[in-house]
């Protein structure tokens, strides 16, 4: 699934969650789906010590990375 399909996907299955509420249910769901990618982007990334090694750089997975841009762009 490409980060595009899985950002629509994302959104689609946060509409449920965002049905009850008095805002507008894409913007809701957008929050939520964002949120989440997040959360994955956290407990997903790894440690590397850098170039250098001088310190430690944190690197996300590029793929939930691009899931949360074409969120952003729906």
């Amino acid at each position: 699934m490409t980060p595009k399909e899985k950002a629509k996907d994302l959104l689609k299955r946060s509409m449920p969650l965002a049905h009850d509420w008095e805002a507008d249910n894409k913007v809701v769901a957008i929050k939520i789906a964002l949120l989440c990618v997040d959360e994955i982007i956290k407990a997903t990334q790894r440690e590397t010590i850098n170039d250098s090694g001088t310190g430690i750089d944190v690197i996300p997975m590029k793929y939930w990375v691009d899931v949360k841009h074409e969120i952003s762009l729906l």
